[in-house]
C-alpha cells in the first residue's frame, strides 16, 4: 500500500513569494517550499495495481494547459486554525481538471471526495494553537489578504507518494502527466 495524491506542482519562482509569505505570519509549524503543491485528489493508501489502474486513466486524461495566479491567505479550522494556506482566483479550467482526475481515480476503485474542492497551497500545518496566538495569526492573515503571486501557465499534474515523518510528510514524485 502506497499513501498518494494528485496536484499541480508549484513553479520554483513562485516560492520565494510564498516564504515570504509563510515569515509574515506567525506559523507554528510551515511546510518547506519543496513541498508546495494544489492537491487535486488526495487518495490515501492504495495497492500497487489500483496506482496501474490510476495511472493509466490519467494517463489518458486530455486538457489544455492554462493559466493560475494565488491571491489571498486563509485558514481551515475557524476559530482553532490548523492548516493555513494561499488561495488561488477562481479559475473553470483548475475545476474541470480536478473533476477529470477525480472521476479518473473513482474509475479505477479509490473514493475520492469531489465536493468542496478548494484549491490551495498549503503554507503550515499544525495543531490548533492557544486563543491568543490564534488572534494574532488571524490579524496577520487580515493584512496579507493582498497576497498575489503568478500568475503561472499549469503544464502538467502529477502523482505524488506520501510518506510520514517527524517534521511532516515526505513527497516523492512518482509520475507527470503534461497537459496539451
Amino acid at each position: 500500500m502506497i499513501r498518494t495524491f494528485i496536484a499541480l506542482p508549484i513553479p520554483e519562482d513562485l516560492h520565494p513569494r510564498l516564504a515570504l509569505l509563510q515569515a509574515l505570519l506567525p506559523l507554528p509549524e510551515q511546510v518547506e517550499a519543496q513541498d508546495f503543491h494544489i492537491t487535486l485528489a488526495f487518495l490515501g493508501a492504495q495497492p500497487v495495481h489500483v496506482l496501474e489502474a490510476l495511472h493509466e486513466g490519467l494517463e489518458a486524461v486530455q486538457m489544455p494547459q492554462f493559466v493560475l495566479e494565488m491571491a489571498g491567505v486563509n485558514a481551515f479550522g475557524g476559530a482553532k486554525p490548523r492548516v493555513v494556506w494561499a488561495g488561488l482566483q477562481t479559475c473553470a479550467p483548475l475545476m474541470r481538471l480536478q473533476a477529470k482526475v477525480a472521476q479518473v481515480a473513482v474509475r479505477a476503485g479509490i473514493a475520492v471526495k469531489s465536493q468542496g474542492f478548494t484549491p490551495h497551497v498549503t503554507l503550515g500545518r499544525f495543531t490548533p494553537p492557544p486563543p491568543d496566538h490564534a488572534a494574532r495569526l488571524e490579524a496577520a492573515m487580515v493584512a496579507q489578504q493582498g497576497f498575489r503571486a503568478g500568475p503561472w501557465s499549469v503544464t502538467e499534474f502529477a502523482l505524488y507518494a506520501s510518506y510520514p515523518a517527524h517534521a511532516g510528510p515526505r513527497y516523492e514524485l512518482m509520475a507527470r502527466y503534461p497537459l496539451a
